[in-house]
């Protein structure tokens, strides 16, 4: 299993950003996948997740704001970045969740202990 995330960068408050994560190694159609997030002197935390069929849960720091979306022919998962802050400042990861699809709809918190694979991480600075 491997996952590349990509698309980091430097964005202006108020601005847009998306974020890619490549799948390899295993089939994406099945499972449930992930976005997290950690800021420097802070532990990671859990943005949001995307069940295989396209059901959404949204940490609400970012919710309204960022948008999961997935494409399971191309193997990518994505992460819309619209209207960040400064707050959103951190290296952002990709992983695999250990969650089952219908568990998705009832998620009250995305914890880092359900990430199972992760990508290496891509750095979004919000800045102006």
């Amino acid at each position: 299993v491997q996952l590349q995330a990509s698309g980091g960068g430097l964005v202006q408050p108020g601005g847009s950003l998306r974020l890619s994560c490549a799948c390899s190694g295993f089939t994406l159609y099945y499972g449930v996948m992930g976005w997290f997030r950690q800021a420097p002197g802070k532990e990671r935390e859990g943005v949001g997740c995307i069940s295989s069929s396209g059901t959404t849960y949204y940490a609400d720091s970012v919710k309204g704001r960022f948008t999961i979306s997935r494409d399971n022919a191309k193997k990518m998962v994505y992460l819309q970045m619209n209207s960040p802050t400064p707050e959103d400042t951190a290296v952002y990861y990709c992983a695999t969740i250990k969650a089952l699809d219908g568990e998705v709809a009832t998620m009250r918190a995305l914890s880092p202990r359900l990430g199972d694979y992760w990508g290496q991480g891509t750095q979004v600075t919000v800045s102006s």
